[in-house]
Parts: C-alpha cells; sequence; structure tokens
C-alpha cells in the first residue's frame, strides 16, 4: 500500500475523522487514539457534529437522532474519503481499540443498515498493492478490527465475505472470534477457506489451525498462489505440532511447489524433525538427486553424508551451488548439527544469502550468522563464529549480526527464545559495539554492550 499523506485540513470534524479511522497506508493498521483523541478534547462539539462522526465512536443514540432527521444519511458521503457512515463506522480506530464501545458500535451499524445502508459497502481503494482492490466494511470489521459481533450483524444482513480482503485479513489475529464467525456463516467458498487456513501459518497460530482444519479447510487445497497449506507452513517454520495437525487431516507431502515436494522443502529448510513425522507417519516422499545429501545434513546423519559424499561427489558439487540459501535456512531454524555438516562439505561460513527473506526480516545479502542472530539461535552463532563466520559484515540492510542480536532481545517474535547469550558471543569474538542500538533497553545486554566500550 503506498503512503498517503494527512489529509490538509483546518475543520476539525475532517481532521477527526481521518486521525480516528484506519489509515489508507500500512495496510490499515491501526495505530493509536491519540491524535483522534487530542482533537476532540480541543473540539468537543465534533463529537456529534454529523453522522460521520458518531458512526466513527459507535454513538448509536446520534446515529439515531440523525437517521430519524434524515434517513437519507444513511447513505450519505463525507469526510475526508467520501465515505458512507458504515464504511467509517466499520473503519474506525475505536471499533478495535475501545471494546467499551463495543455494543454501540453494533446497535449504530444495525441503525445504518435497518434505514438502507448496504452490507457490502466500502470502497476502491486504486492504490492497493499489487492490485485495486474493493475495500468493503466486512473487510473492516472482521480483518481489521477483528470484531465478532459486528462481523456478525454484517454477515447476517447480507455481507459476502468472498473479496480479496477479508478473508486475507481476519487470520491476522490469536483472537478467532472474527473469523470463526466467517467460517460458520456457511458463506466462504473452498478457495477463500482454504486461503485462510494458508494465512494461519503466517501466524503460527495452531489453535486457528486446527479450527480451521475441524471446519473443512482443505489442506491440499492450491490456490493460484501455487501452494498447498503445507507448503507455507514449512516455508514459514512452523512448529512440529502445528505441521502434525496438517498431515493428522490429510495433507499430501508429494505436491509440489515450484517442482519441489513438501518433503523436499523441509529437508532444504533443515528440518529433519519433519522428515522424522513424515516417516512416522507414512507419508514420507523419497528424495532425489541433491535432496537426498541435503536430507541427511538435516537429518544430522554424518555418516551418511559421508558416504553419499563418497560415493556421489556430484552432489556435493551441486549443494555447494545452493551454499549461502541452505546454511542461512539450517542457521534459522537452529540445526547447529547439520550446520556443521555443511561446512564440512565445503560450504563457506561466510557465505551469502542473496535474495534474503523478507518474511523473517532476513534482508537480501544476509550471511547465515546475521540470520542465527536475528532467529536467536545461540548454539548456531558460536559454531559459525567458531568456524571463521565474518563478524562484523553488513548485509543489505547495513546491519551486522550484533546489530540483529541486539535487536532481537528487544523487538523480535521469538520472544520465548530472547537473551543476551548472542551478543554475549559475537562481542567476545571482536564484534563491534559501534553503531548499535544503545541503550537497548534489555538490562543484561546493555551491560554487555558498557563492558565493550558501547557509549551513548
Amino acid at each position: 500500500m503506498p503512503h498517503r499523506t494527512m489529509t490538509s485540513t483546518t475543520d476539525p470534524t475532517q481532521a477527526f475523522l481521518e486521525a480516528a479511522c484506519a489509515p489508507r497506508d500500512a495496510a490499515h493498521a491501526t495505530g493509536t487514539l491519540e491524535r483522534a483523541q487530542l482533537l476532540l478534547a480541543a473540539h468537543p462539539g465534533v463529537a456529534t457534529s454529523d453522522i460521520h462522526a458518531a458512526a466513527v465512536l459507535g454513538d448509536d443514540a446520534t446515529v439515531r437522532r440523525f437517521l430519524a432527521a434524515d434517513p437519507r444519511q444513511a447513505t450519505a458521503r463525507g469526510g475526508p474519503y467520501e465515505w458512507d457512515p458504515l464504511t467509517h463506522l466499520c473503519f474506525s480506530r475505536y471499533l478495535k481499540l475501545d471494546r467499551a464501545r463495543s455494543d454501540g458500535f453494533v446497535r449504530a451499524a444495525a441503525a445504518l443498515l435497518d434505514a438502507g445502508a448496504s452490507p457490502n459497502t466500502g470502497w476502491f481503494e486504486a492504490g492497493h498493492e499489487p492490485n485495486p482492490v474493493w475495500e468493503s466494511v466486512l473487510y473492516g470489521a472482521a480483518g481489521v478490527a477483528h470484531h465478532a459481533p459486528l462481523t456478525r450483524l454484517l454477515l447476517e444482513r447480507g455481507a459476502d465475505p468472498n473479496d480479496e480482503e477479508t478473508p486475507y485479513h481476519a487470520p491476522e489475529s490469536y483472537d478467532n472470534g472474527a473469523l470463526e464467525v466467517l467460517v460458520e456463516s456457511g458463506k466462504l467458498t473452498t478457495d477463500n477457506l482454504a486461503m485462510m487456513l494458508i494465512r494461519k501459518h503466517d501466524w503460527h497460530d495452531g489453535d486457528g489451525v486446527e479450527y480451521l482444519l475441524r471446519h473443512g479447510a482443505d489442506p491440499n487445497h492450491q490456490r493460484r498462489w501455487g501452494f498447498t497449506a503445507l507448503h507455507h507452513a514449512i516455508a514459514r517454520d512452523n512448529h512440529l505440532e502445528i505441521i502434525a495437525l496438517l498431515i493428522d487431516h490429510g495433507a499430501d507431502p508429494s505436491r509440489t511447489q515450484e517442482g519441489l515436494t513438501a518433503t523436499a522443502m523441509a529437508a532444504r529448510r533443515g528440518r529433519g524433525d519433519l522428515l522424522e513425522l513424515f516417516e512416522r507417519r507414512e507419508v514420507s516422499v523419497p528424495l532425489a538427486g541433491v535432496d537426498r545429501l541435503i536430507a541427511a545434513c538435516a537429518r544430522k546423519d554424518g555418516a551418511a553424508v559421508a558416504d553419499i559424499r563418497e560415493r556421489e561427489p556430484h552432489l556435493v558439487t551441486a549443494l555447494l551451488a545452493m551454499d549461502g540459501r541452505l546454511l542461512a535456512e539450517f542457521a534459522g531454524n537452529g540445526n547447529t548439527t547439520g550446520v556443521a555438516l555443511l561446512l564440512e562439505l565445503g560450504v563457506s561460513p561466510g557465505a551469502v544469502f542473496e535474495e534474503g527473506d523478507g518474511y523473517w526480516g532476513v534482508a537480501a545479502r544476509s550471511t547465515a550468522l546475521h540470520v542465527a542472530a536475528w532467529r536467536m539461535r545461540p548454539d548456531t552463532v558460536k559454531l559459525l563464529l567458531a568456524r571463521g563466520a565474518p563478524v562484523d559484515l553488513r548485509d543489505g540492510d547495513d546491519r551486522t549480526p550484533l546489530a540483529l542480536a541486539i535487536k532481537a532481545c528487544v523487538d523480535s517474535y521469538w520472544m520465548e527464545r530472547r537473551s543476551p547469550e548472542s551478543v554475549a558471543a559475537l562481542l567476545a569474538a571482536g564484534a563491534s559495539p559501534e553503531n548499535v542500538a544503545f541503550p537497548s533497553g534489555y538490562g543484561e545486554v546493555d551491560d554487555l554492550l558498557r563492558q565493550y566500550g558501547a557509549t551513548v
């Protein structure tokens, strides 16, 4: 979504409506109510100045007052984006952030719908990437606010959930109330139900995955993206227990994405645990060529690696052509023994992962040390340092492994793994504390940085 600047206006109601609604950039991230509250404090009359402001605040009494005076107000357009009142209501930041107003929002929406508002209203966002798209009020309720009661009301009044945005964004929460309302409406297509399952793996949400599988989501449905839920779960490094759910519900590891079976994908990400799971469930797919050697590394099977190296040296050559990506993906998944086996086969500890991995925040031109530091894999960090990985090399975003290790302690997905251990190892190996965020806000990390000469 391209950035959109704030509307320049001296009208306090217009300014409030803009501040109080989810922005039209940054994927409609809700943000905060700070600016909207400041505007209300400075101009308290804004709250009841028109039906749009009342809708944004979930003030059903004021919404009803405007409708009683003129029912056509239900579809009147206004505000900085020329939205109707129901669109303002469903994309209100208050809807998500001020749950004390929840019942008022539902009553206000019902009043608007009773007066003629469409449950399929919204707006067409021409600047949406990669393609323009219709942003429905149901998307606002279910995919931005994740508000189950409002989602239910809109569906009961005829909202269609099969747009481009609602099923894609509804899974983006660990609160699955709105998602469950969508599923239990029975209105989702098979394709969109499968998309919701795929998207749940972006959140590593085992409860959400299990719910969707129990309610008919097909783990083998291949959307236009070209992959199934199993492929996506592996690509997103989901936990073993989540992938086991897919296998238990019939996911087929023999399906291919870009020519790779799920078994081959698991091997290339260093997931020996998945290879063992597939064998236990008797769904393992035979591997051929270089993937046999990679799988032996993923399984930490040094004897098999040595045997293949001796008998089929051409497979070592093929593996070395994949060096930077393989080493980084093994490192990111904490397969330290597998990393050691790759290094013994001749992969350089400083091999560059040219493409990077935007999902995990891995920049282009990263090394395995960058990835291990960022993904909180201290044992792998120590091994790479011991094998001569360049300690201060900068990635494509100009970050050193130390900078990433520090950032991971205070701002990363892997909260359960947060530890200063990688920071300590990098500093002990000679990593420069210059140009890193200090103080970091993580006490033990800051103590380490002081010991090695960091200054504010």
